[in-house]
């Protein structure tokens, strides 16, 4: 007869790393003015993501209500569009649509992701509770969450990497969002835990639609997805008040330390600050995965020496970081524009032949050019050591590429090597101004002028812009 071993019914003290999530969220000031500035601009340059994304039926479908009909007037607005819906369904829109092109901020370390994928939760829950229950939320409120959510999915992400267990990194926009939307909806410390024990519990999707031979567009509405669960634990946590589970981490064989992360706890560099967000990194340029950003300006660098002569390339060395070559270098078939945006070699042969790499570069017709695939059969992708060494560096957070083209007759470019893009911090000075640009550019190709200029003219007005009931500024992005 079998013995089991009969345990302890009694409720252990919640989780450390749940507990200091509570505490930051609730109990946090966010002194950091450089914070609020960058908050400021990657609000802006998330929408403007999403007005890029308004331009491609296969984000659109994804918008509106989960069924016809499911609409509610006076809800949560989803920009770029005339939906109000519940802020489940309108979190799940918001974040598809800054999700969508890949072209929003980035956060790099042991695991990676998008942290201003957390607006999708954000804006839905924030708009909701200013329209519908008459709350006082400006844009600086906004700002001031935002900077919290980076705050959890970076500091998660600096030491804990759970891509190396198989699972997709909008695991900490699922955590980073529940906590914050608890809090935006009333909750205290014990509703934000109870809502991260259940986030937890949820353990995570695998990040097979992000590698060969599986990669798919559900990568680019993933984070959506998180949003609305986040929004539905936060929900029941601060209204049903729904009982939580205080070792859902670490409670023995039925734990997530246990059951998803080879039995280890987690472990962080530093406590909750507001780090992320002074740190985070912007896809300005160009809408490529981020480990692949330097590499696409070496390869713009080439463009003039190697445009003409593109049939007469014997080889192309591109050196990259260990996570470069583990998640982005690719042979073989590429199957769509997914496949695509996470090929490194996808993304420099494109600029070699043409000077320029935008979102419909990965589109089929641009992909059925023959000198595409034949550039990608003949290009090296190698890991340097200083790369990855720097790339790790919490002092500079690099994300270096090099990229060298040898010829047939024995010629060859020099070696092109860039440590950091035109998004990175040490570039700030360099980079707003190009950011801005690229934020003008897609509310003018979406949006009515006035709208656009608006928005703009807000920009250069940061206390104005800040001061604005968000319910205003949503209106804003309305189609």
């Amino acid at each position: 007869m079998s013995h089991f071993d009969i345990r302890s019914a009694v409720r252990p003290d919640p989780d450390q790393p749940m507990v200091d999530i509570a505490d930051y969220v609730i109990d946090a000031q966010i002194d950091s003015q450089e914070a609020y500035d960058t908050a400021r601009y990657m609000l802006l340059d998330s929408l403007a993501c999403a007005m890029l994304a308004m331009k491609f039926p296969d984000c659109v479908k994804h918008l509106g209500p989960l069924v016809p009909g499911g609409e509610l007037p006076g809800g949560a607005r989803v920009p770029g569009t005339s939906f109000e819906l519940d802020p489940v369904q309108a979190a799940f829109n918001i974040g598809t649509l800054v999700r969508w092109l890949d072209f929003n901020d980035t956060w790099l370390a042991a695991e990676w992701g998008h942290p201003s994928d957390n607006l999708g939760a954000i804006l839905a829950v924030a708009d909701y509770l200013a329209r519908k229950e008459g709350k006082k939320i400006t844009v600086r409120d906004v700002l001031g969450w935002a900077i919290k959510a980076h705050e959890i999915q970076g500091v998660y992400a600096l030491q804990n990497s759970f891509n190396r267990v198989g699972l997709d990194h909008v695991i900490l926009v699922r955590l980073a969002s529940t906590a914050v939307a608890t809090a935006m909806l009333g909750g205290g410390k014990d509703e934000v835990i109870t809502a991260v024990s259940h986030s937890w519990i949820d353990n995570g999707v695998l990040r097979t639609y992000r590698h060969a031979p599986n990669t798919g567009p559900r990568k680019s509405w993933a984070a959506g997805d998180a949003c609305r669960r986040a929004v539905i634990h936060a929900l029941n946590a601060a209204h049903k008040k729904v009982v939580g589970y205080p070792s859902a981490l670490s409670a023995k064989t039925w734990g997530f330390y246990d059951v998803a992360f080879k039995g280890k706890e987690f472990a962080f560099e530093r406590p909750f600050g507001s780090y992320v967000m002074e740190n985070v990194l912007f896809k300005i340029s160009f809408p490529a995965e981020f480990h692949a950003q330097t590499a696409v300006e070496c390869a713009m660098q080439l463009h003039g020496q190697v445009k003409d002569r593109i049939g007469d390339i014997e080889k192309i060395v591109i050196e990259t970081q260990e996570a470069g070559v583990r998640i982005i270098d690719k042979t073989g078939p590429l199957a769509n524009y997914a496949d695509r945006d996470h090929c490194i070699q996808y993304m420099v042969a494109v600029p070699l032949i043409f000077g320029r790499l935008t979102a419909s570069d990965y589109n089929d017709d641009v992909a059925a050019d023959p000198r595409i695939d034949a550039l990608r059969d003949r290009m090296e992708v190698r890991e340097n050591p200083q790369f990855t060494q720097d790339y790790f560096d919490a002092d500079k957070r690099y994300i270096g590429n090099s990229v060298q083209v040898f010829f047939k007759d024995g010629s060859s470019t020099d070696k092109v090597s860039i440590d950091y893009p035109i998004g990175h911090r040490k570039r700030r000075a360099e980079g707003i101004p190009v950011l801005m640009a690229k934020c003008e550019a897609a509310l003018k190709a979406q949006l009515p002028a006035e709208q656009a200029d608006r928005i703009m003219a807000l920009a250069r007005e940061p206390g104005a812009l800040e001061a604005l009931p968000i319910q205003d500024f949503m209106n804003l992005y309305r189609a």
